[in-house]
């Protein structure tokens, strides 16, 4: 074989190696996260749309006629959180409560999110959305409106909101990674492809058949030299 065949069978060899490794990489990479799923804040000043708040409900002090409301989601950024479905309606809320000396009205309105938001083995409840107009004291902060008008309130460190009424019934906050379809499961993907955790059997097969294509090209290389 001439040495042209042979730099010419080595570079397909190691093309064929390499894209082999890179379809059993590929295969076998682990899922990111696709981000965390929360109870996300949100105000509104004077029937303006939905703004994400700069600070949490246990802190933030909304005005009388202003509106607050808390959505249920996964979300990877707070730039693409979610916002509660139902718009900040100070009149239709609070229409029909008469303001009073000595207290503020605050409208509130609570997203419970969709079954996909929800986690393994908890369902929202029926009724996505609630509002309802909360009566307190001038100073009271965004969590008293919520506590006013939904309850129980279940909160972690750091005064995190955790649950509104009973909604999740466990956990905080936590890191949510790419969860598979039923046709992609895991558990689907072993029983049709034989997957004991290694590049399955669609990868390796795509593998071999990049071998066999150089096998061939060296082939030719060597009947050329």
């Amino acid at each position: 074989m001439t040495a042209t065949a042979v730099r010419t069978t080595t570079r397909v060899a190691g093309a064929a190696a390499g894209a082999l490794l890179t379809l059993a990489g590929v295969a076998a990479a682990p899922a990111h996260a696709a981000g965390y799923r929360y109870w996300s804040y949100w105000e509104s000043d004077g029937g303006k749309p939905w703004t994400y708040a700069t600070q949490g409900p246990a802190t933030a002090r909304p005005a009388d006629g202003d509106a607050v409301g808390f959505r249920f989601a996964v979300s990877a950024e707070a730039d693409d959180t979610a916002k509660p479905t139902t718009g900040p309606d100070f009149t239709r809320i609070c229409g029909d409560v008469a303001a009073k000396d000595g207290t503020k009205r605050v409208a509130v309105v609570v997203d419970f999110g969709g079954p996909a938001d929800a986690p393994p083995g908890e369902t929202p409840p029926a009724k996505r959305v609630t509002t309802g107009c909360a009566q307190v004291r001038p100073d009271a902060t965004g969590a008293e409106a919520l506590a006013a008008v939904a309850k129980p309130l279940r909160y972690g460190s750091g005064a995190m909101l955790c649950g509104i009424a009973g909604h999740p019934a466990r956990g905080c906050g936590e890191e949510v990674g790419e969860e598979p379809t039923a046709a992609a499961s895991p558990t689907a993907a072993k029983k049709r492809d034989g997957d004991d955790g290694g590049p399955s059997v669609g990868a390796l097969v795509g593998g071999a058949a990049v071998l066999a294509l150089g096998g061939a090209a060296i082939w030719k290389a060597r009947r050329r030299g």
